[in-house]
């Protein structure tokens, strides 16, 4: 297998995701601003997504994914299904008891994360209609687990467009509607969301019963009495507590964050939320991509005890990350009125809106270049099954992310929120990479000297040309014409993107370079 590939037809298709869900938040900027209903919703959709990432996404999978890897390497097809179905049983279980918890709790979930919010009681509704999301996406984020370790990287990475398209349809059908009849409109955006968790949950199923790997979860008490005596069950839940710990540290600082921003200004919620929403862009296509590709084969190269190839894979991921995510850093540093302005300027969303955005945006890119490189280090150490290493160096993260709230808050309000998470991640992953040098599990293959000069000097290009497009186009002055705005940002981007990659051709750098295989 080709990993350049796969890792970019992970990143296509979360190009099409990130598309969507972009088109998705532009509509909600459009129809409800950055508003108190706006908080509301982002806030009580931040609940079942905050424990996404630590029971599915997070620890689930950082335990999972190498443990399904290892034993199809090691004991074949027939004892990894064996383990499939030992844990789905116990996950399924288990997400039963945590959205009937979530739905009672509601008001209490709420409350701490959220307790400044103009809107608390509408957040409440919000949150107990959406908890469920949780169940689903635990469930889907099994099916990627073992879809990706078959190397059926396409559903996984398709799949939330799903949830952006049907959140688009409930904002544009269904808010109308429901105004119409003197319902909160924002409700239908939680409506949205459960029905793209189901759809999301649903397309996994033929995509498993493909591969012939589609969990057989029992359902009575004695397959249940089963499942939790399975050795690789146990081993699972073994390894999860401390990544749970690691994963939750990373959102115990969104929840204090989200906290302080419902106290700091009506909008506030919702401008970080759409910064973080344009900042995951870059995020998913390369990090996540690269993430997703990468996990599976450290895994099995650990199996196999095969250090040179895991150095290999390594330096690969780390070399795409500093070659893709460092001008993505600069567009969000030098160009993020024009992007803003071009997704999100119509509407109800003011030129304040733009202007208060703009600022969280930038805070999150001085850290950008860390946030993907965190995807590529963090699974070095999880394929090797130390979670330990990552937890320890996420909790002196989050005590130094704290402590720079209380300097910038005061100072830059909400985008002081945004940029201590951005120097936090520079100090995760400058620890992770420390880390991994001083054991030797990491050995930089020779060239990287010369390769980061030519990536600095495509760089200064790229950023020079960036700023004279961001000095001389008045981005807020051109929203009565939507579509000259959105064809100068795509002539801009494009633009730069291939003069990047020209000074990079200038100075000798070919594509081949990066073609890895497993």
């Amino acid at each position: 297998m080709n990993l350049l590939k796969a890792a970019s037809t992970v990143s296509l298709l979360t190009l099409v995701s990130r598309i969507t869900g972009l088109v998705r938040e532009q509509l909600i900027a459009a129809m409800f601003g950055a508003s108190a209903a706006t908080d509301a919703f982002n806030v009580a959709f931040r609940i079942p997504n905050l424990f996404r990432r630590l029971f599915a996404e997070g620890a689930f999978s950082q335990a999972f994914v190498p443990m399904i890897g290892a034993t199809r390497e090691r004991e074949g097809d027939a004892a990894t299904q064996t383990l499939i179905d030992a844990v789905a049983t116990m996950l399924s279980w288990a997400l039963l008891a945590t959205c009937l918890a979530g739905v009672v709790g509601a008001p209490v979930l709420v409350w701490v994360i959220g307790a400044g919010l103009a809107q608390f009681d509408t957040a409440v509704l919000l949150t107990r209609l959406m908890f469920p999301y949780i169940g689903l996406m635990s469930l889907v984020a099994l099916a990627a687990g073992i879809l990706n370790t078959w190397r059926r990287f396409a559903v996984p990475a398709v799949t939330p467009v799903l949830l952006n398209v049907a959140v688009i349809a409930a904002a544009w059908l269904g808010a109308p509607w429901f105004e119409a009849h003197g319902v909160q409109p924002i409700l239908a955006l939680g409506f949205g969301v459960m029905l793209g968790g189901l759809l999301q949950a649903a397309v996994q199923v033929p995509a498993l019963r493909a591969i012939g790997k589609l969990p057989r979860v029992g359902l009575a008490p004695a397959q249940l009495a089963a499942a939790w005596r399975h050795a690789g069950t146990r081993q699972v839940l073994r390894r999860m507590a401390p990544a749970l710990l690691g994963v939750s540290v990373a959102q115990l600082s969104l929840v204090i964050n989200t906290q302080i921003a419902s106290h700091v200004a009506v909008g506030a919620v919702s401008w970080l939320s759409y910064a973080d929403r344009l900042m995951e862009f870059p995020t998913a296509l390369l990090g996540v991509a690269l993430g997703v590709v990468l996990l599976p084969q450290l895994s099995a190269a650990d199996a196999q005890a095969d250090a040179g190839r895991y150095s290999e894979l390594l330096d690969w991921g780390l070399r795409l990350v500093l070659l893709l995510a460092l001008p993505c850093a600069l567009a969000l540093l030098i160009f993020p009125v024009g992007l803003v302005s071009v997704l999100y300027h119509y509407g109800r969303f003011s030129p304040e809106d733009v202007a208060a955005t703009v600022w969280a945006l930038r805070g999150y890119g001085v850290g950008l270049l860390g946030i993907i490189a965190i995807k590529v280090l963090a699974p070095a150490f999880y394929a090797r099954g130390d979670v330990r290493t990552p937890v320890k160096i996420a909790i002196g993260v989050l005590v130094a992310t704290q402590a720079l709230n209380l300097v910038l808050v005061p100072w830059l309000g909400h985008a002081g929120l945004a940029l201590s998470i951005g120097l936090g991640a520079l100090v995760n992953s400058s620890l992770l990479l420390g880390g991994l040098l001083r054991r030797g599990t990491y050995r930089p293959a020779t060239g990287w000297s010369a390769f980061a000069l030519k990536v600095l000097a495509a760089n200064v290009a790229l950023g020079g040309a960036l700023a004279l497009a961001a000095e001389h186009i008045d981005w807020i002055g051109l929203q009565a014409r939507p579509w000259q705005r959105a064809g100068e940002v795509a002539m801009v981007l494009g633009g730069v993107a291939l003069l990047y990659f020209a000074v990079l051709g200038a100075c000798g750098m070919r594509p081949r370079e990066f073609v890895r295989r497993s």
